[in-house]
């Protein structure tokens, strides 16, 4: 594990976790996890990052490597450290941090695609208080569970599956058992990259954000991953859902594809309590 931090950065690269590393952050609180997968002895190929910009702003990220190591792990470790130089240079500026995060994964896609080895997936969660927005590149994803367990919001994963789910010509049972799951069209670092911006979603004081590599969404269903995030102290949700997907993986439970595995969780901090 290579784990850093600094006073406002947690950053996760070729992390082994056995449990969640649980943080608060100035507009909430988040528990991350990242693990190789249990059939590897190789290096963890995920990347993560927890930024507190300023006051209520932050942003979250994980980036799942592919191509093999060690370019997978190379190519989400560069995404990760160019985000974080450009939106920490665009809050010190008073710059725009849209635009700072757009062209970060631009230029992070541009000199991957110049070394000539290894693509990323990637998924950014922006937040302003209790405004979130989202930024994705590949089947990384990001959803939104309400406390009474309905999926608020959820973005499209850039493959064959995730479209033929989002057209309505799979369902989910089909999708999370098709044999090209793992097939993935859009990576950072390829010439033809694209990036999904979503619009500024308003998060309720018990909403439950979650960011995810598809080392959860390959192994575990949507409904059992948003009941076991919904509700209940965020650690405990965190390390629920990690261990119900290792032992997916470890056990061979259909379905199941052993794979490295980040996810980070976050909820809104909430007014502040009453004191006395």
């Amino acid at each position: 594990m290579n784990r850093s931090a600094a006073a406002d950065v947690l950053v996760y690269k070729d992390s082994n976790l056995s449990q969640s590393d649980n943080h608060d952050t100035g507009p909430g609180r988040v528990s991350v996890f990242s693990a190789r997968s249990p059939e590897k002895t190789s290096g963890n190929e995920d990347s993560a990052a927890v930024v507190q910009l300023a006051g209520d702003t932050a942003m979250l990220v994980v980036a799942d490597g592919v191509g093999g190591l060690p370019a997978g792990e190379q190519a989400s470790a560069l995404v990760i450290d160019v985000l974080l130089q450009a939106a920490t240079h665009a809050v010190r500026d008073g710059t725009d941090l849209r635009d700072a995060i757009l062209s970060a994964i631009e230029e992070a896609n541009q000199r991957i695609v110049d070394t000539g080895g290894g693509a990323t997936t990637l998924a950014v969660a922006e937040i302003h208080g209790n405004a979130v927005r989202t930024y994705h590149v590949g089947d990384s994803m990001i959803l939104v569970a309400g406390q009474r367990g309905r999926l608020k919001m959820e973005t499209i994963s850039h493959s064959p599956v995730g479209y033929a789910v989002e057209s309505g010509l799979l369902s989910e049972e089909e999708a999370i058992n098709h044999d090209e799951r793992h097939i993935v069209s859009n990576v950072v670092g390829s010439q033809e990259m694209h990036i999904s911006v979503g619009i500024p979603f308003n998060l309720a004081a018990r909403d439950t954000l979650l960011i995810a590599t598809d080392g959860l969404f390959d192994n575990v269903h949507r409904d059992e991953i948003i009941d076991m995030i919904r509700t209940g102290p965020l650690p405990r949700c965190a390390d629920r859902l990690a261990d119900y997907a290792r032992k997916r993986m470890g056990d061979r439970i259909a379905p199941f594809k052993p794979d490295d595995l980040t996810f980070i969780l976050y909820r809104p901090a909430g007014p502040p309590r009453k004191q006395g």
